[in-house]
Formats: structure tokens, sequence, C-alpha cells
């Protein structure tokens, strides 16, 4: 893998496991619990970034899988609910597949390569010219959505994540 590839995932795999780590040890009902004004769950949450955010811009825009696409532009607004019946391991084992999946999309990459698919129905006027730019862009999503988590941790229990230094690994 490229050097720049391999120091932008990296940060994203810190941001990933800040994810994972501010979740640990929550109880189900904790997880599936709203506690912001907006109505969402942390178990919701990464339901968001599994779909909209690992299958979105990795299978879906990057390498252009018109399964991943079709079904992540409708109807988005869903993803941010666990369907009934889907249990908590099985939200959390689709999370890490679904990164798992992601990091063979961008092992394939290069830095320059072009999206092989933009959802123009989304985002007419926007766009990210190339794997480099979508990289940054989820970087920075999944910081502000592990910033939400760390919020929603606080206000159930009171706990706060110290992971440590997510780019020594």
């Amino acid at each position: 893998m490229n050097v720049e590839l391999e120091t932008l995932k990296g940060a994203l795999d810190g941001q990933r496991a800040h994810v994972i780590g501010i979740l640990e040890g929550l109880s189900e009902e904790d997880l599936r619990r709203p506690v912001l004004p907006s109505g969402w769950s942390c178990l919701a949450l990464l339901r968001h970034l599994t779909l909209d955010v690992e299958r979105f811009w990795f299978p879906g825009v990057i390498q252009g899988d018109p399964d991943v696409a079709g079904q992540l532009t409708a109807g988005a607004e869903a993803h941010w609910y666990v369907p009934d019946g889907m249990s908590n391991q099985e939200v959390f084992a689709d999370y890490r597949a679904a990164i798992a999946r992601s990091d063979s999309v961008v092992a394939a990459a290069v830095p320059e390569q072009k999206p092989a698919a933009w959802p123009v129905e989304i985002w007419p006027n926007w766009n990210l010219p190339d794997v480099r730019h979508i990289l940054i862009h989820v970087i920075t999503e999944v910081a502000c959505h592990s910033g939400h988590l760390d919020a929603a941790r606080e206000l159930i229990d009171g706990t706060t994540w110290h992971g440590g230094n997510p780019y020594s690994g």
C-alpha cells in the first residue's frame, strides 16, 4: 500500500478504535437508549457508521459497487436506526465486517484514484476528486461521530474514553 494511504488509514483506524472503545462495556439497554434530543442511540450511530460511512464511501464510491451504492442512496435516513430483531452483537459484527471490506478497497487504491461512482442525486454540486480526499473526509466524519459517542457515553454513565495514542500502531 502507498505510504500516504497507509498514513491516512492509520488515522482512520485510530478513530475506528475510538468508536469501539467508547462503546465497550455499555449494556444492551444503554447501547439502545437515546440520550440526546435528536433521538439516536449509540447503537444507531454505529449502524450509521457501518452503512453511510464504511459501505457508502469505500465499496460504494471508491469501488463503484452498484449494489452498495443503490442500497445506500435510497432512504439513508433509515440507516440511523437499528432494525427490529438485530442484536447488539450483529451491529458490532456488521461494523467490523464493513471495516474489513473498506480496508481491502483502500489496499487496492492509489491516492490519486478518482471515485468509480459519485452520488449526484445526493450531491449534484459537490464531489471529492480522489481517494485521498475521500479518506480525509471519512476520517473527519468518524472523528466527529466518535466525539458524539463520547458525549453520549458520558451522559449515560460518566465514563470518558482515553484510548491512548491512535497513531501508535
